[in-house]
């Protein structure tokens, strides 16, 4: 939060902060307490006024009302005037002491009133929200049953060491990562993952911690300690990154600073106007007037609770937003490009077809390709793999970034790679037919002379048609970017209800493709956050899709879809412009309203009791509006957020 406001920094170090924190209720919270007991004391002064009760009976009550209210403020902003920090809180302390200057003791003590209860609001407001996102960590059971020396035995969580085997029965949690070692399952990961479906699960897959174990007693090898598993990362890793500030922030906190000096000077020099016109009492209180009118902790505020609320409510379905930077920038993006291989596919391909020429056949072909796949880490080689009976035992095979693969077989030369690299010849046809269908064909050359071609398909996700319909309802331009060849790309873009495509591109091709759209709108990119490097760094939001478990997926992208489920896309993009609309919001109606108070205070139209009621209410409004950005229901999940690019505002 801005030092301006004055309302984050200035209780470091005194326990009440965490306190707050902390706090599962109001009364928890040290400001609701102090302003609860100053408002009784208010209360009672009032009404002994009212009965004609004397001056010395409720003069006590109000000097009370005031000490324990400005108890909550007035000692942290000593302490920051120590360290030559200026903020909201010098701005009340200053009126506070002017009005008891002035003998009004009943508005010095609602002016610490109000402020003792926004403070409270913004205290409970930000610790509720940071709540919600830790509530994370306690998806890891008490407990966790090892196996030790044969035995089972109980142990916490955090004293689980890597190496060790978990057994993990039928409906309970995982209590840390792990790979299971044996049995099968179906795993609840919504928690995680934002996703309802169970994930089936077997000996060597990668297991999350939160996890509930659906169907099957299982074996698990312990790969992360409890305070670096996946919740803890990211848990971690957003409570790091919420300092990252965005342009509306960054804008609202240089207003905030500069115009708390400002007021200080501009009441100064209502007070001298006062002496040389001879009415100096007058002056001095309408200068008191403004510089509550013109406090700026609403302002400062504003963004701060909304991007806090936002990020949260983002965690709790699976997707992981760096910060505010990365939110208002996703809240702006108009123009979507995705990856084709993981993002609107499976990432399961198989092989669908194999053609020989020659004398060459289908297991000679698939042979060749496995050897040479074989010291591959690209999708596709896992489907040659799973085809293939037999390996070629190949030599010296190197990599040809963007083309395909090289080795040595009895002193021959041999190659698989896309068709262009490798010319298709007699396969030419039969390439154009694999292409056609939507496949992603290969070429295999042995000795300088084509022998076969494999076709390898990765289906489109069930949902990714459905998915970009969203995406155009609710006005986005979508783009598919694919190292694949032009005809394939088509295909499966013509499926998924895609028009703009880009194909036959290395990942220098795909950042330069970006570029160009970036000129024309704000251009996202989802890809799987490794292969796409250049083009999620190029992008103004990175997206990385399926990174649950991937560290370099979360550390790298602005947002990362932790789980498979391509519909997080426009409901994470719907929650990030509703959120920045809200941030717009408070901070119009912050900038409006000083707007609006100042001259009523400098003219004599408010009085202070009346400008401090006001300047706290709408400070409460805009917490409360701030608040409403961790709410992410039905609407947000279903339906397309729909905006007018003309008429959007920017930050």
């Amino acid at each position: 939060m801005s030092d301006a406001c004055g309302c984050s920094d200035q209780k470091t170090g005194t326990g009440e902060a965490e306190e707050a924190e902390e706090a599962v209720g109001f009364w928890q919270v040290t400001e609701f307490r102090a302003a609860a007991l100053a408002g009784v004391l208010l209360l009672t002064a009032w009404i002994t006024s009212l009965a004609g009760g004397p001056q010395w009976l409720t003069l006590p009550l109000e000097i009370a009302a005031l000490l324990v209210a400005a108890w909550t403020f007035v000692p942290f902003t000593l302490r920051r005037l120590s360290k030559g920090k200026i903020g909201v809180g010098t701005l009340m302390t200053i009126a506070a002491v002017g009005a008891v200057a002035l003998g009004q003791f009943e508005e010095a003590a609602m002016l610490a009133f109000l402020y003792a209860i926004s403070e409270g609001l913004e205290e409970y407001s930000l610790a509720k929200t940071r709540r919600g996102l830790r509530a994370l960590l306690d998806l890891v059971p008490a407990e966790a049953t090892v196996l030790r020396g044969g035995t089972e035995v109980t142990v916490d969580p955090a004293e689980l060491i890597l190496g060790d085997r978990m057994v993990v029965r039928p409906g309970e949690r995982l209590a840390t990562d792990g790979r299971i070692l044996t049995g099968r399952t179906s795993l609840d990961t919504s928690a995680l993952t934002g996703e309802s479906v169970p994930v089936e699960a077997g000996p060597g897959s990668e297991v999350f911690a939160g996890s509930i174990n659906g169907t099957g007693p299982l074996e698990v090898e312990v790969t992360s300690t409890a305070e670096n598993n996946s919740l803890a990362r990211i848990v971690h890793i957003v409570e790091a990154e919420q300092s990252r500030k965005g342009p509306g922030q960054r804008l609202a906190d240089s207003i905030a600073s500069k115009l708390v000096p400002g007021i200080l000077i501009a009441a100064a020099l209502i007070i001298v106007f006062g002496f040389i016109v001879g009415e100096p009492l007058l002056w001095f209180e309408r200068a008191l007037v403004v510089l509550v009118a013109a406090s700026p902790c609403a302002l400062a505020i504003s963004v701060p609770v909304t991007v806090v609320a936002s990020v949260g409510a983002a965690s709790r379905i699976g997707v992981l937003i760096k910060g505010g930077g990365a939110l208002e920038a996703l809240g702006k993006i108009r123009t979507i490009a995705l990856d084709k291989t993981g993002t609107l596919t499976r990432n399961q391909p198989a092989v669908i077809d194999v053609a020989a020429t020659g004398t060459a056949t289908r297991e000679q072909v698939l042979a060749l390709a496995a050897g040479l796949e074989s010291h591959s880490e690209h999708p596709l080689a896992r489907a040659i793999l799973a085809a293939a009976t037999d390996r070629a035992d190949i030599t010296d095979v190197d990599t040809v970034p963007g083309a395909g693969l090289e080795g040595r077989l009895d002193g021959r030369t041999v190659r698989l790679g896309r068709p262009g690299w490798i010319n298709a010849g007699p396969l030419a046809g039969e390439v154009e037919r694999m292409q056609h269908a939507g496949a992603t064909a290969v070429l295999i050359e042995d000795g300088g002379q084509v022998i076969g071609a494999v076709a390898v398909r990765d289906e489109l996700r069930p949902e990714a048609r459905e998915v970009i319909a969203r995406l155009g309802a609710s006005g986005y331009t979508t783009a598919m970017l694919t190292g694949d060849n032009l005809i394939t790309a088509t295909t499966l873009a013509n499926d998924a209800g895609i028009t703009e495509v880009h194909a036959d591109l290395r990942p220098e091709d795909k950042a330069e493709i970006i570029r160009t759209l970036k000129s024309r709108q704000p251009t996202a990119m989802v890809g799987d956050g490794v292969n796409d490097a250049p083009a999620l760094a190029t992008a103004d939001t990175g997206i990385a899709m399926g990174a649950m478990g991937t560290d370099v997926a979360i550390e790298t992208a602005d947002i990362a879809l932790m789980g498979e489920d391509l519909n997080h896309l426009p409901q994470v993009l719907d929650h990030a412009h509703r959120t920045r609309s809200i941030m717009l919001q408070n901070v119009g109606l912050s900038l409006a309203l000083i707007a609006i108070l100042i001259p009523l205070a400098l003219f004599g139209m408010l009085g202070l009791a009346a400008v401090v009621l006001i300047h706290e209410l709408a400070e409460i409004v805009v917490i409360a509006n701030g608040v409403r950005a961790g709410r992410l229901g039905l609407r947000t999940a279903h339906s397309p957020a729909r905006f007018t690019p003309a008429t959007d505002p920017a930050v």
